[in-house]
This record gives structure tokens, sequence and C-alpha cells, in this order.
């Protein structure tokens, strides 16, 4: 068992039997793996494998009394893998830091090469604890690592995770209004027009440094607040966790440069709004919102024509949807990323006790949907 210390050394998977490990659990350490985070996720192209994005999360959850447990492999300022866990606090199992469900993007495990990833995933088969990585990239090697590592002392389960949605962008997208069909269209130029009968229209995409962000931030939050999420309690400006996450790394965004705040404005005052940025030559969507007072107008559709034109007119390769495959994002995006979810449950006391709770915990929600169907219903009645 691992002492509770805020970084301790352990072994090292069997791939790489002469490299140190450690679990870093204090954001003191974590920050010392800023610049080997960043070189490591370097090829990804993605903003959850960069650091920031791991900071932001870790900051929101220890605030909540979670504990880190950041795994890496090799030297301890310039590891070679690392694995962004945290520990729950119900059965000590390891999820990857990110993966709550008011967050929920994908991202997977940092790595030099094939060799490092194997001693990463050897470590972490050592540690004797479930493991749960909610959206990895389906074609990850991480799976297969997993997979081996956890052969003969222990199962690795590996089912589909919801799809994300994207654009791959090219020149006929800096006019998005001819990828639909005419009834489409016209439904376009008809919210345009009832928007310009309000009050003139305008778009802006901008890259704020962190001196300029605050009210810009205030304004985006307020509109989101404004439409259904607001009604829900998810809207940033009410969910207290969300809104300290998103203000944590938006302020970081902007420092780096990659921050894109977008609004649409109708007679000066913001309709819609999008918080996204751009990295690795796309432009990623994190979050959306419109004030519901201008349902009429389209505002949300509005502002991504503009944004998606943005996209491809700056040369960029695709506009990543995030989210989840929905009714409204197959009318723009023809392309859906698959992931998986990956459970690793080592052949000890806790791995069987962790792999009994996933099970009801999955044949529960499994009753509620065909009690919840309208089917069942009918027939009970």
């Amino acid at each position: 068992m691992i002492a509770d210390i805020q970084n301790t050394a352990i072994p090292a998977g069997p791939a790489q039997s002469g490299a140190a490990a450690r679990v870093v659990r204090s954001l003191d350490d974590l920050d010392q793996l800023a610049a080997a985070w960043d070189a490591l996720a370097g090829g990804a192209g993605s903003p959850m494998q960069q650091f920031i994005w791991a900071r932001a999360c870790a900051e929101s959850y220890c605030r909540r009394g979670g504990q880190l447990h950041v795994v890496t492999v090799g030297p301890a300022r310039r590891p070679t893998a690392i694995a962004p866990l945290i520990r729950q606090r119900d059965m000590g199992r390891l999820d990857m830091l990110g993966c709550e469900k008011w967050m929920h993007e994908p991202t997977d495990f940092l790595y030099a090469d094939r060799p490092a990833l194997d001693a990463l995933a050897g470590t972490l088969a050592s540690l004797g604890r479930p493991i749960y990585l909610g959206r990895v990239p389906a074609d990850s090697p991480t799976i297969a690592a997993l997979q081996e590592s956890y052969r003969r002392r222990g199962l690795v389960l590996c089912r589909p995770a919801n799809a994300c949605p994207a654009i791959a962008l090219d020149a006929t997208w800096e006019e998005p209004e001819r990828q639909f069909n005419a009834g489409r269209r016209s439904d376009l130029r008809r919210a345009r027009r009832n928007a310009e009968k309000i009050s003139p229209v305008s778009c802006e995409v901008l890259s704020p440094s962190p001196a300029e962000l605050g009210p810009l931030l205030d304004e985006a939050f307020q509109v989101e607040a404004a439409g259904w999420k607001g009604l829900k309690g998810s809207a940033m400006a009410i969910h207290a966790t969300r809104g300290a996450y998103y203000r944590w790394y938006a302020v970081a965004a902007a420092r780096e440069g990659i921050l894109r705040l977008c609004f649409l404005r109708i007679g000066g005052r913001a309709a819609a709004m999008q918080l996204a940025v751009e990295c690795g030559e796309r432009f990623w969507l994190l979050k959306i919102g419109y004030d519901e007072e201008f349902a009429r107008c389209s505002p949300g559709v509005l502002l991504m024509l503009h944004t998606v034109r943005y996209a491809a007119t700056r040369g960029l390769k695709s506009y990543e949807l995030l989210g989840r495959v929905e009714p409204w994002t197959r009318v723009w995006a023809q392309i859906e990323r698959p992931y998986v979810s990956i459970r690793a449950y080592p052949a000890s006391a806790l791995g069987l006790a962790q792999l009994g709770v996933d099970v009801v915990g999955f044949a529960w929600r499994k009753l509620a949907k065909v009690v919840a169907h309208p089917g069942f219903q009918a027939v009970v009645s």
C-alpha cells in the first residue's frame, strides 16, 4: 500500500524497471510538472491534454476536498509518461482528472513513446486500485497498454463512450451557408431578418488579455444563464464549481493567447456567446449559450455561422464541437470522433468490490431506462 504523502516514489512498471515512478498529490508539486507536461502533450493538439486544462481541473477538485493521484514515470522534473488521475473518496478508485459529469471532455495519458506508456500502465497495475478512464480516443494505445499490463492480474473492460461531433474545414466553409439545403438557408436568412428588425446585428471573435477578460467573461456567463441552462441550474454563473473552473481556465488560456470569446450582439446587447480556444490548428467549442429573449432570431445558430466562417478563413483544420452527438450537431458536423471508457479491476478485494459496485450500478441504470420507457408504462397500466 502506498503511503499518503504529497509526492511518493513507487516502483515503475516492468517495461522500464530502472525508471522512477511517483504519485503527485499536491498542487505545488503538480506545478513543477508544467513544462514537462506540455512537452509531452505537444503532438496531441488538444487543449484537454495541455497542462493549464489539467491544472484548472485539479484546482477545482482539490478545493472541494478531493485528492490528486497523478502518476508519473521517469525523472521527477522530466517524466516520460503521466497519468492525470484523482482518487475517489468512496472506494479509492482512480479516475481520470476532469471526467466528472459536468465536464466529461475526452482526454488521455501523456507519454513520450510506447515503452514509456507501457511502463506507466505497468505502474498503474501494480498499485492495486481500480481505474476508470471516462472518455479516451478509441484508437488510443492506452487501451492495449492497460490490457497487457492487467493480463493475469486483473480485468480491463472497454465500452463505447459518447462520440464528439466535428467539422472538417476547407475553403468551402468560408461560406458556411452553402453547406445547407435551400430550406435551411431560407431559415437562416429569416433568423437574420428577425434579428435585424429588432436592431443592428454584429458578431465578434475576441482574444482578450487576462487584464481585459473579467467584464467579457461576466457578460458571457450572463448570456448563458439567460437560457435553459440557467433554468436547469447548470449555467456557469449559477453552478459554483463549473463557474470557478472556467474562470480559472479562461485566465490561463488568455495568458497563452489561445482563448476565443465570441458574441453575437443585437443592438449592442449580447444575445449569444461562445467560449472557445484555438489550439492545434483547430477551433474547440467549450461552452455555448444564448438569451431566450431572442429565441426567434436563433442567435446561437447565427453566431455559429460566424465562428465557422472565422475558423475556415483562418485556415484551421477542423471545428470541434465537443460535447456529444445530438440532433442539432448533425446539421453541422459530418464527423463523429469515437471514444471509449476503460475500467480496470485488479485481482484484489478492492478490485472485486469495485467490480460489484459497477455491475450493480449498470444493472440499476438499465432497469431505470426500461421502467422509464413508454412501452413499459403501457404494459403496466
